[in-house]
């Protein structure tokens, strides 16, 4: 990992008027409001002229008319991680923090991430696409059993069911059906349960320590994820350092082949034989008080000032950009 950026070696002065986009219309609302709250006190901590503003409930016209010199992407979910708000952002030619509209609409579709990195011959379980024609008793017979069905569009583990049986199919496509037209079969891994945060962008990209997560009963649900304490993290994950090499380097990997740029984190499973498996890309991640970028960043004497600092520093519109490295 490269050196941290501190905030002394940027002029924060030189970063103009900064709108902080949060809150938002996706089933992850609520924890935008969190992140986006956390993210402006700290840029004003640190001398930044930022301002908040609430995609959900201000429109684009405001938006262009509110004279902010770069954004900061506090959203998450629909409508502000899934590239249709940094394709409005590139029309109006104001720069904005993470990934191009291509790379955050291919991460935000668990199921197109799945695919691209399988091009890449990158690891990630095995899955089927399924929608309201599709024989939900027959799949267990081709994924194994439990298995894990997820809404493909959604995040903060919103609609994911852990499929136990072949009478739970029914029930648990439900569930993810309710934010979903199609619905992700996924093979379940058992293992640990790990996360990489990458910062940066092309060959710079560079991920932080690996985080182990060790929910309750093996279940980081929403409600653990976000307000619960019971959850568990280690940071550095205790790992072999061979293994932990391995997981940095495939969480770039994973990154780089979706295009992702200024930040964003990988998850992962580890299994029983330690082979980590690629679940997901996030490309706008929380930055709540129980957040994962924050605890790695700290990790590498990083504060979550200089994190929110180096990354509104690193804003630009990237359709028309000169061509990344890769």
């Amino acid at each position: 990992m490269n050196q941290p950026v501190t905030r002394s070696a940027i002029d924060v002065q030189a970063l103009g008027k900064v709108g902080v986009l949060y809150g938002g219309r996706s089933a992850e609302r609520e924890v935008s409001l969190m992140s986006g709250q956390g993210v402006h006190q700290a840029l004003r901590s640190a001398g930044v002229d930022a301002h908040l503003f609430d995609t959900g409930e201000r429109s684009l016209a405001e938006l262009a008319a509110a004279g902010f010199d770069r954004v900061f992407i506090a959203l998450h979910g629909r409508y502000g991680e899934d590239g249709t708000l940094q394709g409005a952002l590139e029309l109006l030619g104001l720069p904005y923090t993470g990934s191009g509209p291509m790379a955050s609409s291919l991460a935000m579709d668990k199921t197109m991430t799945k695919r691209v990195w399988l091009q890449h011959g990158l690891p990630t379980p095995a899955f089927e696409l399924l929608d309201a024609g599709s024989e939900l008793r027959t799949v267990p017979d081709r994924l194994g059993l439990p298995l894990i069905l997820k809404p493909p569009h959604e995040g903060s583990t919103v609609g994911i069911t852990k499929v136990a049986g072949y009478s739970d199919m029914k029930e648990g496509y439900a569930q993810a059906a309710k934010f979903d037209d199609r619905v992700l079969a996924e093979q379940f891994i058992a293992g640990r349960e790990l996360t990489v945060a990458v910062l940066g962008t092309g060959r710079s990209a560079r991920a932080l320590p690996v985080i182990e997560i060790v929910a309750p009963g093996g279940n980081y649900d929403y409600e653990h994820k976000y307000f619960s304490d019971d959850t568990q993290y280690f940071c550095p994950a205790d790992l072999p350092d061979a293994v932990a090499a391995q997981v940095a380097e495939l969480a770039e990997r994973a990154y780089r082949a979706l295009d992702c740029a200024g930040w964003g984190r990988i998850d992962f499973m580890l299994d029983a034989g330690n082979q980590p498996w690629l679940l997901e890309a996030n490309t706008s991640p929380g930055m709540t008080s129980h957040s994962l970028v924050p605890m790695a960043a700290k990790a590498v004497g990083m504060s979550y000032a200089d994190l929110c600092v180096s990354i509104v520093s690193e804003a630009a519109c990237k359709v028309h950009s000169p061509a990344r490295d890769s």
